[in-house]
């Protein structure tokens, strides 16, 4: 007779042979699963190599044609703005060096420059909107008209535009020296602008900027300094706004101007100032301006030709 001893031992016997088939099962499974996974991370780090490879050749051809647009530019842009002046005006987050880099290329271009003035962080602040459009109306020089915009960065580029560019049509100053004098004074110490020595006005302005702008409320500042180029540009011969790597992205200057056709229409933008060709480009900008053409050239998507007369 069986005995439920029996039983017991039975069943019990039954589940243990199940549980070393099952952690066989798992062992063998487990092996199989590692080595194919072994496998693909073999595979990954060799196309990881091959687009490291890819990129490091992509990189130096890049350097490579940086430094011919280097050596190429100033006779590419030789003599286009002869017996031209120009101002440069820029924002607290331009590169010192894409600046020298401009101005060396203005100046190789025939363009003599009558100085520099640099928008500080506080113009753009949205915190300082106010204060700088209630500034804007107290220095406006007598015989000038502000601009109907309300926005700072327009009713800003209305006063500095009278004060940096000469008449378009009379080629002379819209303001007297005192006006101009009284108005620089009274930005810079309201902590506004920072102008350098000797500034004057000239016939076209390029007004430079660095890229995506980032930080609280980056859209409104992108906007201000779009909105002032733009209105920079209609009160004198012309304007060119320039940034580097991302300034076309929405949360860029130049980003903000392209997404306005009332602002292309006018003001040329150029979005790889950071590049040797970005900086010819901008001096082909500036030229086409007296020409009463603009575009939106660079590299970005948002751009229509990589310069004035290419098919984009």
């Amino acid at each position: 007779m069986i005995s439920m001893r029996y039983h017991i031992v039975s069943i019990t016997a039954v589940f243990l042979a199940l549980a070393v088939g099952v952690v066989l099962g798992s062992t063998a499974i487990s092996s199989r699963l590692l080595s194919g996974l072994t496998d693909d991370n073999s595979s990954l780090g060799e196309e990881v190599a091959d687009l490291q490879a890819s990129q490091n050749g992509l990189n130096a051809k890049l350097a490579d044609a940086d430094r011919f647009a280097t050596s190429i530019g100033p006779l590419a842009v030789k003599g286009l703005l002869a017996d031209r002046t120009v101002v440069l005006v820029t924002t607290g987050d331009a590169e010192p060096d894409e600046r020298d880099a401009v101005v060396e290329l203005l100046r190789s271009a025939g363009a003599t420059m009558t100085g520099e003035l640099q928008l500080t962080d506080a113009f753009a602040d949205p915190k300082k909107a106010d204060q700088l459009r209630d500034l804007v109306a107290r220095l406006q020089p007598a015989g000038t008209q502000l601009p109907t915009g309300g926005d700072p960065g327009t009713r800003a580029g209305g006063l500095l535009g009278a004060l940096l560019l000469l008449n378009k049509d009379t080629n002379q100053p819209q303001a007297t020296p005192d006006e101009t004098t009284a108005a620089l004074a009274g930005l810079s110490s309201a902590g506004f602008v920072k102008q350098g020595q000797g500034l004057r006005p000239a016939q076209l302005a390029v007004v430079l900027t660095g890229g995506a702008v980032a930080g609280d409320s980056a859209g409104d500042r992108a906007a201000t300094v779009a909105r002032f180029a733009t209105q920079l540009d209609r009160s004198g011969a012309g304007a060119v706004l320039v940034g580097g790597e991302g300034s076309a992205d929405g949360t860029g200057a130049v980003g903000v101007v392209r997404a306005d056709t009332a602002a292309t229409s006018v003001l040329s933008t150029v979005d790889n100032i950071d590049t040797a060709a970005g900086r010819v480009v901008a001096v082909l900008a500036l030229r086409e301006q007296l020409e009463g053409k603009s575009g939106r050239y660079g590299v970005a998507g948002n751009a229509e030709a990589p310069a004035p007369g290419a098919a984009g």
